[in-house]
């Protein structure tokens, strides 16, 4: 569905994408993650055609997105992560006047724009068709403006920051949403800075810093793979000094203090890196590279 190698963009001397290499397969739902200023936004206008690479090589739908025809923009839905107020119109109303645009492109294998109905009541709208979309709450607008990016019924839908403003309900409304895609055969690619809501909804994690694809996965892979170290944390019983150590094996570790130092250990405490972490450490070490790296730089960068 997308494939890109050595992706580069510069703005005169400023480099934003390095040699992105990136691929992503039919039917899956990826999450783009970076730090704000990381490149995200551009790698995606030019997924969606909207901006040239300086270099590089980018496959959409087998096409070179800067040159595809109509045909094949009627095949990617777009979701923005700030929307023009349409207030004044109503919920079924914008929906049809969007998806005519689609009607040409429909084919009896695909037929174009999806029904209005079926579509509003997929996103969770059927009840509120008729409603002006200025008394809508943030979830549900959220939720039209996916319906809107699917109306043409898209084979691969880019999806920008998709909760960003919304409160924990409608947070929720549009994780559900987007898991619901699955059902719909779409390719999505998400982008945010949220970890939490990348690993909720999404079934693989790209992290790009410095200009590049610095982790791909899935959260459980990334987990594994990078999380190899536990944090020690020792409280002297004498002094109450607090003293943390980054442990590939603790137990070995607890076993020597214990053994050691008898009577003198207050306080015990060993936590796993999280994903969390070992994602701002990836961002930490690719936007700030150590000439000298220590033997376990994921816990250097935990409290």
């Amino acid at each position: 569905m997308i494939e890109c190698r050595a992706l580069v963009m510069a703005y005169g001397d400023h480099v934003v994408l390095d040699g992105v290499d990136l691929t992503v397969t039919r039917g899956q739902v990826v999450a783009l993650l970076g730090p704000n200023g990381a490149g995200k936004t551009t790698t995606v206008e030019i997924l969606e055609g909207f901006r040239h690479p300086s270099r590089g090589q980018v496959r959409v739908l087998g096409a070179d997105p800067a040159s595809a025809p109509e045909s094949w923009r009627s095949r990617v839905g777009v979701v923005l992560q700030s929307w023009r107020d349409h207030g004044t119109w109503k919920v079924r109303d914008l929906v049809d006047v969007i998806g005519a645009y689609y009607a040409p492109y429909g084919t009896a294998r695909t037929p174009r724009p999806w029904p209005s109905e079926d579509l509003l009541a997929r996103v969770g709208l059927a009840d509120h068709a008729g409603r002006r979309i200025d008394k809508l709450s943030g979830g549900q607008r959220r939720r039209l403006d996916v319906a809107i990016g699917l109306v043409g019924r898209p084979e691969l839908l880019f999806l920008d920051e998709p909760s960003t403003g919304l409160d924990p309900a409608g947070r929720r409304d549009v994780h559900d949403l987007v898991a619901d895609l699955a059902d719909l055969d779409t390719t999505v690619l998400v982008t945010t800075h949220d970890l939490a809501e990348a690993e909720k909804i999404a079934d693989r994690l790209l992290i790009l810093a410095g200009g590049r694809i610095v982790a791909d996965g899935t959260p459980d892979d990334l987990r594994l793979e990078l999380s190899r170290s536990s944090e020690v944390r020792l409280r002297d019983r004498a002094t109450g000094e607090v003293s943390v150590h980054a442990e590939p094996d603790p137990t070995a570790y607890l076993t020597q203090v214990l053994s050691c130092r008898p009577g003198e250990v207050e306080v015990l405490e060993v936590r796993a890196a999280s994903l969390e972490d070992v994602y701002l450490d990836i961002v930490r070490r690719s936007e700030t590279p150590d000439p000298d790296p220590s033997p376990s730089p994921t816990m250097e960068a935990l409290p």
